[in-house]
């Protein structure tokens, strides 16, 4: 089975808004997938792209080849998206940002230890 990650159209008519999608490449552009990687939104100013790349990558190594248009857009994720494209952090994606603050820990360690309800509800 030829694998290809691809774009699969969405949306409605003159809107299209697309799927970053791993697809048997005898399969019709919008039918069937493998997995969905991703979207990519090019009427929003500036267009936004949003892909796993480690799941893009996870793919590439396993044989199956990008499109000439994805292959683009991953290249532009890459360097954190340009003057025409931006990038977006998928819903769920642990990013660097993400991490609690120390501080933040200790002041929710603090009130828990006030009220005194941490260990009687464990006990």
């Amino acid at each position: 089975m030829a694998v290809r990650i691809r774009l699969r159209r969405m949306g409605r008519k003159k809107k299209p808004h697309y799927r970053v999608v791993v697809a048997d490449q005898r399969k019709p552009r919008d039918g069937g997938f493998v997995e969905s990687l991703g979207y990519y939104q090019p009427l929003s100013d500036p267009a936004l792209i949003v892909i796993d790349l480690e799941r893009f990558d996870y793919w590439v190594g396993q044989g199956a080849t990008p499109s000439d248009t994805v292959h683009s857009l991953v290249s532009k994720a890459r360097k954190g998206g340009d003057e025409t494209v931006t990038v977006g952090v998928r819903q769920g994606a642990e990013t660097p940002d993400a991490e609690v603050e120390p501080e933040a820990d200790a002041e929710v360690e603090a009130a828990t230890a006030s009220t005194g309800d941490g260990d009687a509800a464990q006990g």
